[in-house]
């Protein structure tokens, strides 16, 4: 079956946006690239200060709610159907709850063509790399380090933590058929 979509999932500073940007430079047609940061940025402001949509604590922990929950699906749903016209995209996301997150991935991507990636990256690592970026809240990369990969299955690992987002690119363009 030929690969549609390209799910990356890894932590917050794990690498998975500039994987995303390589691949859509070594890949030999032109793919699409989403993440949950589009979902977020497209929300209305009052989604990110109500119990209904998202918040992120203090020490960098993501509560959701159920008014997040319904944007979502129907953001996966819309990310699905452009594959499904022909758009080969990479989406760029952050499991939050693990398998169950990926379950809802896996029922709108149904028939398609998917080729799912873990992007890994040591705690540590990632931390300095929040820092480094100055736009996260301090302790959310350590805490979805390891927590995002709990019950979810891939095709395919790569570990940012010593490896360039291009040889990580490659490494997972070499697996889409």
């Amino acid at each position: 079956m030929t690969t549609r979509m390209i799910v990356l999932n890894g932590g917050s500073s794990s690498g998975k946006s500039g994987i995303a940007r390589c691949l859509q430079a070594v890949l030999p047609d032109p793919w699409l690239t989403f993440g949950v940061d589009t979902l977020i940025e497209a929300m209305p402001t009052s989604m990110q200060e109500s119990d209904a949509g998202i918040e992120i604590a203090p020490d960098g922990e993501v509560i959701v709610g159920p008014g997040f929950r319904t944007l979502e699906s129907a953001w996966i749903e819309g990310v699905a159907a452009m594959a499904r016209a022909g758009a080969g995209v990479i989406v760029d996301e952050v499991f939050l709850g693990g398998a169950e997150s990926q379950r809802r991935w896996q029922q709108a991507l149904g028939g398609l063509g998917v080729l799912w990636v873990g992007v890994r990256c040591e705690s540590a690592v990632a931390a300095a790399r929040e820092i480094a970026r100055g736009d996260r809240i301090t302790g959310m990369a350590a805490a979805q380090a390891d927590m995002v990969h709990q019950g979810v299955f891939y095709d395919l690992e790569v570990d940012t933590t010593r490896s360039e987002s291009l040889e990580c690119a490659r490494i997972i363009a070499d697996r889409v058929k």
